[in-house]
């Protein structure tokens, strides 16, 4: 959910020589020549730089342009948990450094590694695999999920990262929230979702490192060994918390959404070859040794979230504060995923 590039989201010659002379500052191995930027991603969502250096290429990222939400676009979060995820052999990036002060980029920043590897953005992407290697792409993508899931949060020293107490009593009051703030129509059976799911939040059996977003175009892949995930991304929902959210967006994003007219990410399990989301989340279940106990509240909570996200979308978009490609299709998406909410809440009652 990227909006567009802008011709202003540039890093200057003054900026990039003072990103130059940090980086040397660190290491002169780092850049042994004159450094080059070119923009991967811009717009409102974090912008994202390539720097070639004469050697290994880097990564900056920085916040948009603009205003921000005081809590969203957290450079240090990213930073943070990638800084102790690497060591441990969890595929993420290797950081470089993160600079709080404003003074050179007028934003914070941190620099990383690139990771070279492909990225399956869409339908087309994931059909390029024949079934083998899709079968290995699905299970080396669960692995990953799960081996996170399986990290000891105060071992890397993560234990201020979040606060697990109460995490879905406040994610529910979060997003309750943020829809009563994006509400600009009526949409059959939202509220409803949202009252359902307050009044039957479950006990959190563990906590643990939560990355928020664990989807597939977040990952980048060795397409040669397709059972490799090289890389993690987009840690900026990441938290201490329940698991079990982390694994009810997969469900979404693998399967939950399927059929929908969708300007997002592809839908692996419609495309031949790719396991069903039951084969998946029985290979979870058995590598972390989760019992997945009301679960359908965190399927359909994944869905009142993600719809919350795309109504908050559709408002600024009807109201032309922000642009982006399949935009215009967004709002389309939450009446059908809203009602698949309540079918999975029935069902389960």
């Amino acid at each position: 959910m990227t909006d567009q590039v802008s011709a202003t989201d540039a890093l200057t010659d003054q900026q990039l020589a003072g990103v130059e002379a940090l980086l040397r500052g660190i290491d002169p191995d780092l850049v042994p020549d004159k450094l080059s930027a070119s923009l991967l991603s811009g717009g409102r969502s974090n912008l994202t730089f390539r720097l070639d250096t004469g050697a290994a290429p880097l990564i900056l990222r920085r916040p948009p342009l603009g205003h921000v939400l005081e809590t969203a676009h957290d450079m240090g979060r990213e930073y943070r948990v990638m800084s102790a995820l690497h060591p441990t052999g969890y595929p993420v990036p290797k950081t470089v450094c993160h600079i709080e002060d404003s003074d050179l980029l007028g934003a914070p920043f941190y620099v990383m590694h690139l990771v070279e590897g492909t990225v399956f953005r869409d339908d087309d992407d994931l059909a390029r695999l024949n079934p083998a290697d899709a079968e290995a792409l699905s299970f080396g993508f669960i692995d990953a999920l799960a081996d996170l899931h399986l990290i000891d949060y105060d071992a890397v020293g993560l234990s201020t990262y979040g606060r697990p107490a109460n995490y879905l009593e406040r994610q529910m009051n979060r997003w309750t929230k943020q829809l009563a703030a994006s509400k600009s129509r009526e949409v059959e059976g939202f509220e409803e979702l949202g009252a359902r799911l307050s009044a039957r939040v479950p006990s959190t059996a563990r906590s643990t490192i939560v990355h928020g977003d664990f989807r597939l175009d977040n990952a980048i892949i060795d397409e040669a060994r397709p059972g490799t995930v090289r890389a993690i991304l987009d840690w900026e929902l990441s938290t201490l918390g329940d698991p079990l959210t982390d694994l009810g967006l997969f469900y979404l994003y693998w399967q939950g959404w399927s059929g929908l007219d969708n300007p997002i990410a592809g839908t692996p399990a419609d495309i031949s070859g790719y396991p069903s989301w039951e084969t998946l989340v029985e290979r979870y279940s058995e590598r972390t040794g989760t019992r997945l106990q009301h679960f359908s509240w965190y399927r359909a909570f994944a869905i009142f979230k993600f719809t919350v996200i795309c109504e908050g979308i559709h408002y600024r978009f009807s109201q032309g504060a922000t642009v982006g490609p399949g935009f215009e299709r967004i709002g389309q998406l939450v009446p059908p995923l809203v009602a698949r909410g309540l079918e999975i809440l029935d069902d389960d009652s």
